[in-house]
């Protein structure tokens, strides 16, 4: 069975998102962060990721878009996380992942459409996550690219084949289409497609 991470990045009351996310059967809440510098939009400052955190009854799971993740990381660390994920296309990215570990949190690996797969591999003993995006980062409503489906098998071989225990995670353009395209990954990350009908977070459980 799937896991299921509910993301809010559409416009709208966020606490009001989360306290709808609280009493469905998700596993997580994904929260995208951007700091208007890796992608262009800008969301959720410090202030307001922690205020939001508060509220949420479930594991949290912090998706970092943003150039210099440092301080995020030191703040985060003050609450519930279950995961921290980087983009591995930010520079001194591995600085930032072995700071995740060490702040005993799980660290993500976010890998962009345009960046290849087997950049991941050699980090793949660190990481617990690999979130592969299936759109550009930082903007919804963004249709399913078919590269991430390539990137979800050329990857599950590879950590099949190596015996590698790492979750993979599928981020953006989840729909109706693209159910048996994603259906190798171990977790599912979505917003709008959840949000307008909270019964399809058991759809997409059980692909």
């Amino acid at each position: 069975m799937k896991e299921i991470s509910v993301s809010f990045l559409k416009e709208g009351n966020y606490k009001e998102y989360i306290r709808q996310i609280n009493e469905t059967d998700a596993d997580y809440i994904h929260f995208d962060v951007m700091d208007g510098k890796f992608v262009q939009t800008k969301n959720l400052p410090l202030k307001d990721l922690t205020s939001l955190l508060k509220i949420s009854t479930k594991k949290n799971d912090v998706h970092l878009m943003v150039e210099n993740p440092n301080k995020y990381i030191e703040t985060l660390s003050l609450y519930n996380i279950e995961y921290i994920t980087i983009h591995i296309e930010i520079n001194n990215f591995e600085k930032y992942l072995d700071k995740i570990i060490n702040y005993g949190i799980k660290a993500g690996i976010a890998i962009s459409p345009e960046t290849n797969i087997e950049k991941v591999y050699p980090y793949l003993t660190k990481a617990k996550e690999v979130l592969i995006m299936g759109v550009h980062p930082g903007k919804s409503g963004q249709e399913f690219l078919d590269i991430a489906e390539d990137k979800i098998i050329k990857l599950k071989k590879y950590l099949n084949n190596n015996n590698i225990d790492v979750k993979i995670a599928i981020d953006g353009g989840v729909n109706d289409q693209v159910l048996d395209k994603i259906k190798e990954a171990d977790i599912i990350v979505s917003a709008s497609y959840i949000l307008n009908d909270f019964h399809n977070i058991q759809k997409l459980k059980e692909l």
